[in-house]
């Protein structure tokens, strides 16, 4: 494959921004799925050159798509996690109460 040109990789680092503050992650979170040691814009976009070379553009957003993926379903899985039962609501707590009153009558 040929290189990245100067405007693709303005608007390769423009998009990845973007994308990141659109689903909440940071240029950190990015450069460890990417297995990189640097959360620098320089050293993300030498990995996305590196893609480019391995398959242009497609291998390109082929390794964002399943980033995201593994975000989403860190995410999913994590509220799933945190799920708690829901609270009582008042028909519970008033048949509830009708029970004890019932209970205590006896």
């Amino acid at each position: 494959m040929s290189k990245l040109s100067t405007q693709e990789e303005k608007e390769l680092i423009s998009f990845i921004k973007d994308w990141l503050k659109t689903n909440g992650f940071t240029q950190k979170d990015l450069a460890n799925e990417l297995s990189i040691k640097s959360s620098r814009t320089s050293e993300i976009i030498l990995k996305m050159k590196e893609l480019y070379k391995k398959g242009g553009m497609f291998n390109i957003a082929k390794n964002l798509i399943k980033i995201e993926q593994k975000w989403l379903n860190n995410i999913k899985k994590d509220y799933l996690e945190t799920k708690q039962t829901p609270p009582y609501n008042q028909l519970d707590i008033d048949s509830l109460v009708n029970q004890i009153n019932q209970d205590t009558s006896k």
